[in-house]
């Protein structure tokens, strides 16, 4: 009987799986195979000698007080007969003889312990490539369908490079090696999946620490990488070393370090950018070849405006816009790109538009209209809330004239809630949204007009659905969206409440059948 076990190891060894999984798959199939003789109603066991390879079949059958199944239980009674001294609970075993295998036997046998065998198999390369996500692979086509390619990635493992995963324009042939990136290694009913990808910014990473020392070394890091795989990339990366030149060095001696990436990735064109934490200066070196005249941020949405000469706007857009598509990728910034004319044309109107609002609001005279929006104030609500001593800095202020604005904005604003109060009766406005942080009165009036007439109402809507009633200059996209969260912020905290009753109801439940249990 040691060809079993030498068969078992055999088989481990050409599978790399443990030859005790092959043993117990050979355990199993004899057991089917006993069950297949003696009857599948019957508790049978083998066990094959790890040392001698002989095979033990047994019958169990349990002693009870009241049977149940007679194929696996027997009486106290009728287990006396057999053994004087039987116990309830205890198990009467019987030696069965050696099976001799038929045909059909042996070939359920066989699929038992191919399956058993696979399913090891299927595990350990799990096991193996689970923990190897982010890595760098190499492996051989084995086949394309569709566009898909199946890749031997060695250790009797394959992996998945879909279609979409791979660069435009690359053309796929059986046998050929090739170079990717494991994003996913999935547990499905077929098996481990290995995925693998040649378009994800993680690979141009990859393929950089592998021609570029320094970054393998860690004196250089790649802080940020943005790609339009096939056409154009930008990346940025930062030195540890202050006398260490990032750029310099991930394009190496006449650009050997960088070229090499450039021919793994079918000629897509790379921007090296060295990065800096002030986020304008990144911004005017992620847009180049463009020229930058200026830049406008708003922190608070995470939105800039570039102001270009002319001549370079279509520079800084790039063709069909991948410039700055991929410079806002780099910068996690959303980035408006301005002509000067544009950006002057843009200025001139706001600042007219808010002249006018405060002559018309505040009953002043265009000078001081204008100093008012010289100075920054974009709303009268601004100018009743600021102290009376910052208004006292603006050239040409006095105490008196400062004082005397500050009346006229607060006189405006409750002249606004006024007529609110009367538009609110009108317009069937709920209090909540009246009250509701961040709301103008006029604006409050607008949505009442367009049927939004509580935060619920407010909450539903859309981001393009407010900027629409609202209009793009009253509000900008970006805020509209803040503006509907907030709206949605009650909603997460009744579910909340409502979870945590849920919670303590389900205790009290639980608590009460103990108590009387203890009782």
């Amino acid at each position: 009987m040691t060809e079993l076990l030498q068969v078992a190891d055999a088989v481990a060894r050409e599978k790399n799986i443990d030859a005790e999984i092959v043993l117990e798959a050979m355990e199993e199939a004899i057991q089917k195979a006993g069950r297949s003789k003696y009857g599948h109603d019957h508790d049978i066991r083998a066990h094959i000698d790890r040392k001698s390879g002989v095979i033990d079949l047994k019958r169990y059958r349990e002693v009870v007080e009241e049977i149940e199944d007679e194929a696996k239980q027997l009486t106290l009674d009728e287990a006396k007969r057999i053994k004087k001294d039987a116990e309830i609970g205890e198990f009467l075993i019987d030696e069965l003889p050696p099976l001799d295998f038929g045909r059909i036997a042996a070939q359920t046998a066989k699929q038992v312990i191919v399956q058993k065998v696979r399913e090891a198999e299927r595990e350990r390369q799990y096991e193996e490539f689970k923990d190897r996500v982010g890595e760098m692979i190499n492996g051989v086509i084995k086949r394309v369908e569709y566009g898909n390619a199946t890749i031997d990635i060695g250790g009797r493992a394959e992996a998945m490079l879909r279609r979409d995963e791979c660069l435009p324009r690359e053309h796929l042939k059986n046998n050929d090696r090739v170079r990717a990136y494991i994003y996913d290694v999935r547990q499905e009913v077929r098996g481990p999946q290995i995925f693998l990808s040649r378009t994800r910014p993680d690979f141009m990473s990859k393929l950089f620490t592998q021609e570029v020392p320094e970054i393998y070394d860690g004196i250089i890091e790649i802080r940020a990488v943005a790609r339009d795989p096939g056409s154009r990339a930008k990346i940025a990366v930062y030195s540890r070393d202050p006398s260490i030149d990032p750029v310099g060095a991930c394009v190496g001696m006449r650009g050997s370090r960088v070229q090499a990436v450039v021919n793994e990735l079918q000629g897509e064109k790379i921007d090296i950018i060295p990065w800096a934490d002030d986020i304008a200066s990144f911004t005017v070196a992620a847009l180049q070849p463009a020229e930058v005249s200026k830049v406008v941020l708003d922190e608070g949405s995470k939105r800039m405006e570039v102001v270009v000469p002319d001549e370079q706007l279509s520079l800084a857009i790039g063709r069909r816009g991948q410039n700055v598509r991929l410079a806002s990728i780099l910068t996690g910034w959303d980035i408006d790109i301005l002509t000067e004319e544009e950006e002057s044309a843009r200025r001139a109107e706001e600042f007219t538009k808010r002249s006018t609002l405060f002559i018309g609001g505040l009953d002043v005279d265009e000078v001081i209209a204008h100093l008012l929006v010289a100075e920054g104030f974009t709303s009268i609500q601004e100018i009743a809330e600021t102290p009376i001593d910052e208004l006292n800095r603006i050239e040409g202020f006095e105490e008196e004239i400062s004082a005397e604005l500050q009346n006229r904005a607060k006189s405006w604003m409750e002249e606004q809630l006024k007529q609110l109060k009367e538009k609110q009766a009108e317009l069937g406005l709920s209090d909540d949204l009246v009250e509701f942080e961040g709301l103008s009165p006029d604006i409050i009036i607008k949505l009442g007009e367009n049927d939004v007439k509580s935060r619920d109402d407010l909450a539903d809507l859309a981001t393009d659905e407010l900027v629409e009633i609202l209009g793009e200059e009253a509000m900008a996209a970006a805020d509209a969206e803040k503006l509907i969260m907030r709206a949605r912020a009650h909603w997460f905290e009744n579910e909340d409440e409502a979870a945590a009753e849920e919670t303590a109801e389900e205790a009290v439940e639980e608590e009460a059948p103990a108590a009387a249990s203890n009782a």
